[in-house]
């Protein structure tokens, strides 16, 4: 496949910045690159431009540098829940990934942020609080917290039975209480009976 050089005008994720020279395919060049005007032909007039594209890329890239510096800090104090379906025994249906990550931080708090910003060693499998690293920039990371919550209602009915049981030996207790103290009344009056036959046969 032919190759040629261009020069950059503007940043392009996996190929380089403003100013920078790079080899493409030809037919990449030509029926893209050229055409959104995203890089120039290497010739010795557009050499000449070289400069005002490194003062653009110096721009740009500060400009890069202090929004995702002022995101850092804003993203470190937020909280994004994540909604996921689990089973009976609470194991997650599948996994948390970048992706979901960044829908929801668009969603939650209309933060635009691509998700290979988003650095996860692997899928989050598990519900709970979890921490996950943000590359925002070369030079600037940063710490999401997230909240991994079940959409799945925790079964609770069984729990209403057994308060129910647990009520039911007070009661026979209180109804216990009760007989004894009722055949604790009807013992004085014997009592008193007996007093006073006992009194008469003095």
């Amino acid at each position: 496949m032919a190759k040629t050089e261009v020069i950059l005008t503007s940043n392009i994720v996996g190929l380089g910045g403003e100013s920078d020279q790079v080899k493409v395919a030809a037919g990449y060049a030509r029926n893209y690159l050229f055409p959104q005007r995203l890089a120039i032909p290497v010739t010795q007039a557009n050499k000449r431009h070289l400069e005002a594209l490194k003062k653009k890329r110096a721009e740009r890239e500060a400009h890069e540098f202090n929004s995702m510096s002022e995101l850092a800090k804003g993203v470190s104090k937020l909280i994004c829940v994540i909604k996921v379906k689990t089973g009976e025994d609470g194991k997650m249906f599948g996994t948390v990934t970048s992706g979901m990550i960044a829908d929801e931080l668009k969603h939650q708090f209309d933060i635009s942020l691509d998700k290979r910003k988003i650095h996860l060693e692997h899928p989050i499998r598990a519900l709970g609080e979890h921490e996950v690293e943000l590359r925002l920039h070369s030079e600037v990371n940063a710490t999401l917290k997230l909240r991994i919550e079940s959409t799945t209602p925790l079964p609770v009915q069984e729990e209403a039975p057994e308060a129910g049981r647990e009520e039911q030996p007070k009661t026979e207790k209180r109804g216990k209480r009760t007989d004894a103290e009722a055949s604790a009344k009807a013992d004085k009056p014997a009592k008193a009976e007996k007093t006073g036959k006992s009194r008469k046969a003095e």
